[in-house]
């Protein structure tokens, strides 16, 4: 296939110079960093340690350490430490100019993954607009080892979708911030419109049976949603778990949502009131239970802010300061928060009761006890009634970087479903360890393959061979990290402003899914030669066989365009000196993408010789709007 007919030296000495100092520090790395790997299973826990004044504590030894499994002593198998000063990287490339992108990664192998969840199907509509607005501005803001942090951005509806895939980049996530920060009704969640049990009572001579009728049914409507919301939300976590637990190291989910409560309470106000109480704690349990095997750290963040109660009353601080019931979880609404942004919403002018009061606290605390719950269940922290949620960002990505991972292997082998409890201590006083307290005792080998696995077969058919590129089938897994063991910058760009019916030259359209009009972008690739290794050839020169492959995933994650091209490279011994510090540029053919719909690339290059592969994701919406590519553009340089 004609991708490229001609091999071209690239002078672009900044990205020559930047990805050497790249790859020896990635080597440096890989040969100081201690990697857990075994054969008999692991029970690994990751334990955040801080003192008094919430600063992580560094250069502990796993001798400070003592772990009980069911009051058991443990003997640690392996012990490493993570920290965030430890991952920064050892260069940074300069600001890259409008179309050009790269997969030179800014953390070092082990970093953690940050996955933020933004739930729209647990989030009152006007708090969704916040959500997005606080996010955007923890991605403006943040320095630091906070600004090298990988991070995929995940929606939540009645389904788990994509919204970006793992990247350090921080013009894509505004991007996708800026393209769908839409807000949007949930299907599930109270409106907060008066019922019309409250209009009939309102009304005159109508009979109370009728009153009690209408009660009933909406309270049973109302539970109905609120356990399918529930089950909705852990379907979504545990997709998700699955997804995550292919990838290696740590991870910390960041789930934004107006909560859900895994335990609806039964109404005294209904006639039948059993009728609407439910416990989903048998699914919260499996939900917890994948989360922690895949190594993830929920920290939910309530989106709703500074909780305050739907109704005006003098009565509310008394009542709950004397409430003989309430710990300090319950009286959250009393509560206050250093972070001012968002003003609390005003409580309505409706006097208060005994039931509105009860009734309030009652559901507040279900749902904010499930937020807690999830974050002791996995080892990570909720953060409640405050409107900080940038904040609130920041500090999760920075107490997810800096933690220990104690791993030992059980004494007991007998898979019965039993639930073991964790308890990890320290000498030292004034510490504060947080870890998941526990895990069930499921049997590891039944648990089934994630039920992403369509992305990783999808990226195995059509233009790719389905067998003997393991690696690169996993490389273009849609919203997968991107792998670095090959280095290069990516270039892309309209190839004209106009749309056309038909589809470029060289492409693998699939047809059920592709839909004209289409647009053409160019895509070139500037690849660090060195990070190939290619092999020696006759003569002295250099040569390999390299595949460039770049997919069109629309936003469900499924494939619609391919482009797979192989390419012999061959490079004379008196010109491989040159070509190490300069670079090479491949040129790409034209490649389609709808007009209409919401469309990511993955990219990658691949070494056919040796499995190295390098991969990335582009939004297309982060180069739609640029001019189109020209010949003077394919050779100016990435860096401004």
């Amino acid at each position: 296939m004609p991708f490229c007919r001609n091999v071209a030296l690239l002078l672009v000495s900044t990205f020559a110079s930047v990805a050497t100092a790249q790859v020896q520090a990635k080597a440096s790395d890989q040969q100081q960093t201690p990697t857990i790997t075994t054969t008999v299973p692991l029970v690994i826990v990751d334990v955040t340690v801080t003192d008094e004044h919430k600063n992580p504590v560094r250069n502990l030894k796993a001798s400070d350490f003592t772990v009980l499994e069911d009051k058991a002593p443990q003997q640690l198998k392996a012990f490493e430490e993570h920290s965030a000063a430890s991952q920064a990287a050892a260069a940074k490339l300069p600001p890259l100019r409008p179309g050009f992108f790269t997969n030179f990664s800014v953390t070092q192998p082990g970093s953690p993954l940050n996955i933020v969840l933004i739930d729209r199907l647990n989030t009152p509509i006007e708090d969704q607009a916040y959500v997005y607005v606080q996010f955007k501005k923890y991605i403006e803001s943040a320095a630091g080892s906070a600004s090298d942090a990988q991070i995929a951005v995940f929606g939540l509806s009645t389904q788990l979708y994509l919204l970006q895939g793992f990247t350090t980049d921080r013009r894509i996530l505004k991007a996708v911030l800026d393209r769908r920060s839409r807000p949007d009704n949930s299907p599930l969640l109270d409106s907060g419109t008066e019922s019309m049990a409250d209009t009939l009572q309102a009304a005159p001579d109508v009979p109370s049976e009728l009153i009690d009728f209408v009660k009933q049914f909406e309270g049973e409507q109302k539970s109905i949603q609120q356990q399918m919301r529930a089950r909705y939300t852990m379907d979504a976590l545990n997709q998700l778990a699955r997804y995550l637990s292919g990838l290696p190291g740590r991870k910390n989910l960041i789930w934004f949502s107006g909560s859900f409560p895994v335990s609806i309470l039964p109404d005294s106000d209904l006639p039948e009131s059993y009728r609407v109480e439910a416990d989903l704690q048998g699914e919260f349990r499996e939900t917890t239970n994948l989360l922690s095997r895949a190594r993830v750290s929920v920290y939910p963040i309530d989106a709703r802010g500074l909780m305050v109660p739907p109704f005006n009353s003098a009565e509310y601080n008394s009542y709950t300061s004397h409430a003989p019931h309430m710990g300090p979880d319950m009286a959250m609404a009393t509560q206050h928060t250093s972070f001012n942004e968002k003003e609390p919403a005003m409580p309505s002018s409706k006097p208060a009761n005994l039931d509105d009061m009860s009734k309030f606290i009652q559901q507040t605390f279900s749902e904010h006890a499930t937020m807690l719950q999830m974050a002791d269940a996995t080892g990570g922290k909720a953060y409640i009634n405050t409107n900080g949620l940038a904040e609130a960002v920041g500090d999760a990505i920075d107490t997810g970087s800096n933690y220990y991972t104690l791993a030992y292997t059980p004494a007991s082998t007998k898979w019965d479903g039993s639930f073991r409890k964790i308890q990890v201590s320290m000498a030292q006083k004034g510490l504060k360890l947080t870890y998941r307290r526990g895990y069930y005792a499921d049997d590891p080998d039944s648990s089934s393959k994630h039920s992403w696995s369509a992305a990783e077969t999808n990226a195995g058919s059509g233009a790719l061979p389905p067998s003997s590129r393991q690696a690169l089938n996993r490389a273009m897994i849609y919203g997968a990290p991107g792998p670095t063991q090959v280095l290069f910058y990516a270039r892309v760009a309209p190839a004209s402003s106009a749309a056309e019916d038909t589809v470029a030259r060289g492409n693998n359209p699939v047809a059920a899914k592709m839909k004209p009009p289409y647009r053409q972008y160019m895509v070139d690739f500037f690849v660090q030669p060195e990070t190939l290794q290619l092999a020696p050839a006759s003569g002295g020169s250099m040569g390999g066989k390299v595949e460039f492959v770049v997919l069109v995933y629309d936003r469900d994650g499924q494939i619609v365009n391919a482009v797979d091209t192989a390419v012999k490279v061959k490079i004379p011994a008196a010109q491989w000196a040159t070509v190490l510090s300069q670079g090479m540029q491949f040129t790409h053919h034209p490649l389609s993408v709808p007009v209409k719909g919401d469309y990511s690339l993955r990219l990658a290059v691949y070494n056919n010789d040796n499995g190295r592969v390098g991969a990335l994701e582009i939004p297309v919406e982060t180069v739609s709007k640029l001019p189109p590519a020209d010949a003077t553009q394919q050779s100016s340089l990435p860096a401004k």
